[in-house]
């Protein structure tokens, strides 16, 4: 991003490419994600800045969320979502986010939602939403894991990974992010070798983003998309720079249990239970630093190694 910066000399200004600030990195994320109403349960989603290519899944699942929220006057809250996709995104254009009411009861409500692009649909999700109330609890205890500050940031052991890569490659490696992550097991990013396929990360938004629980559910579903889909390659040595190799998220569920802040750091825990068929099986669980456990996540996706065809 080019910056203005003022000189001393009056009148002159010079042209810097200083990295935008964790406050703007999580403006924009917010803007990002906060769908703009152009009609009765019609959403417009906006575009990433500098995207290029085909559109975070992530961003999609939660500007579908945004309207499914959008679309209750009720205090109900969003608790879980299923979705599914069908077509990548495209950077180059808007996204149409067009809800469906299926159920308005006194305690849930029930949403579709069908986001389009060019005039075909490229997710689908369903919705429901509850009135607040008390009841039985009981969660799985949070796993032990090193505290987020002792942790270096995956930006700092993507920045040493990316030394040797092109120019154009590096810059979008090293680009700066909205969530800063911090692994618990740092991963290759580069010749990667079989592990277990498990793996814990510390995320939260760069800067605080104010006080719509909404937005912070929005974030969260947004965030739950990295690293994800990355565990059930584990066990098997592969990633995205492996030649040959393709991966994409087929299907997405979140269920989200507790009131929680996106800008205050979350552990995501991963386990992938199977793999086969080209696909793969991804489990998630999302706590709070004080071990509240705020969300489940389980997601299936495309994992194939392509054979190069014989000339």
């Amino acid at each position: 991003m080019l910056r203005m910066v003022p000189l001393p000399v009056p009148g002159r200004i010079c042209l810097t490419n200083a990295p935008p600030s964790p406050e703007a990195l999580a403006a924009d994320l917010v803007n990002l994600l906060d769908v703009e109403e152009i009609d009765t349960d019609l959403y417009r989603g906006r575009r990433a800045k500098g995207g290029v290519g085909r559109v975070f899944g992530g961003q999609v699942i939660a500007q579908a969320l945004q309207a499914a929220q959008r679309s209750t006057d009720e205090p109900k809250i969003a608790h879980s979502l299923h979705a599914y996709f069908m077509r990548p995104g495209d950077e180059n254009f808007p996204i149409i986010y067009r809800v469906v009411r299926d159920f308005e009861g006194r305690s849930f409500a029930t949403r579709r939602v069908i986001a389009m692009q060019r005039g075909a649909p490229i997710l689908n999700l369903a919705c429901s939403l509850q009135m607040p109330e008390e009841g039985f609890h009981h969660q799985d205890a949070m796993p032990d894991v090193p505290a987020p500050e002792t942790l270096p940031t995956e930006a700092e052991l993507r920045a040493k990974d990316a030394v040797n890569l092109p120019e154009r490659q590096r810059r979008m490696v090293t680009r700066p992010r909205p969530i800063e992550i911090r692994p618990v097991y740092p991963r290759k990013w580069f010749n990667p070798t079989p592990t277990e396929p498990i793996q814990h990360s510390w995320f939260r938004v760069v800067a605080p983003i104010g006080d719509d629980p909404a937005m912070h559910r929005a974030i969260l579903s947004y965030a739950s998309d990295m690293a994800l889909l990355g565990t059930c390659m584990l066990p098997h040595g592969v990633n995205w720079t492996t030649p040959g190799f393709q991966s994409a998220s087929l299907d997405h569920s979140i269920w989200l249990h507790e009131d929680f802040r996106a800008d205050q750091w979350l552990l995501y825990a991963t386990d992938s239970p199977w793999a086969g068929h080209a696909r793969g099986m991804n489990r998630g669980q999302i706590f709070t630093q004080d071990g509240r456990l705020v969300a489940s996540v389980a997601q299936e996706g495309l994992i194939r190694q392509r054979t190069p065809r014989a000339e």
